[in-house]
């Protein structure tokens, strides 16, 4: 059985322009299945429906059309089940790094005797031993971002779901967290869907990659990535298969942002 299974899912919006002729349509007949412990990238042009199929898998919004199961039972909202992690940190910054790791496991009502305990060991898994007690404006970007993952990881979900995480950081800390996520999807096995812009990220990050079209958005294709092993390899990006599999991906996509432009 998959662990999200995604079938023939639409969503609108409706359209508050004057003299609109009707809502607007995000995605069209999205089917998409993800298996547990694999890591999926997702890939698209800007305005393609990619943040809002998180957002349905999130629970935080409803299709208009089809179904979204997760180990093979509807979606019924917001669930322990699924982690979150945002392009922006949505970190509390009166809280330490410790206390907002904290946060998301007072949501769940562990407690507190072994919240500290366990929010010390997931910021330990994200390479955050020391700073536990720094607020959010004494960390680096790339800090920041690091304690999102450990609070998300604290609840311990099935699945995470990363809408680009790592965009607005700098090429060298992106690529340091790229390695830093394989790490820590290799040590904990979870189910990983990963948006993002970037070709080169999501060929390096993916096990597969799926290519969305323009809006209304639905998958064109599924590209299995078979480049094995790939944490910490430098020559990995300049190699002749990944160079022929991000060129693939492209070819697909260059004729989907054009028309993206065009709307």
């Amino acid at each position: 059985m998959s662990k999200i299974r995604v079938k023939g899912v639409e969503k609108s919006f409706p359209d508050r322009r004057s003299g609109s002729a009707g809502p607007i349509a995000a995605l069209s007949q999205v089917d998409l299945e993800v298996q547990d412990g694999e890591f999926v990238a997702l890939v698209g042009p800007s305005g393609c429906g990619k943040s809002t199929l998180l957002e349905l898998l999130s629970g935080l919004a409803e299709p208009s059309a089809g179904t979204i199961l997760v180990d093979g039972k509807p979606i019924a909202g917001p669930g322990p089940d699924r982690g979150i992690v945002f392009q922006q940190y949505a970190l509390f910054p009166w809280r330490t790094a410790l206390g907002n790791v904290e946060f998301g496991l007072e949501a769940i009502h562990m407690p507190r005797s072994e919240r500290a305990e366990r929010a010390r060991h997931f910021l330990a898994l994200v390479g955050l031993s020391g700073f536990e007690h720094r607020y959010p404006h004494q960390l680096s970007g790339g800090m920041k971002q690091r304690v999102a993952i450990a609070r998300s990881l604290s609840c311990d979900p099935d699945i995470l779901l990363m809408d680009e995480p790592f965009a607005a950081l700098d090429a060298q800390t992106r690529e340091t967290l790229q390695d830093e996520l394989l790490r820590i999807w290799q040590e904990t096995g979870k189910t990983i869907l990963f948006i993002t812009h970037g070709i080169d990220e999501a060929v390096y990050l993916g096990q597969r990659v799926a290519v969305m079209s323009a809006r209304p958005g639905r998958i064109l294709d599924i590209i299995d990535i078979p480049l094995g092993p790939r944490r910490g390899d430098d020559d990995l990006r300049s190699s002749p298969d990944f160079m022929q599999l991000r060129h693939r991906i492209w070819r697909m996509l260059r004729g989907q942002i054009q028309s993206a432009a065009n709307h």
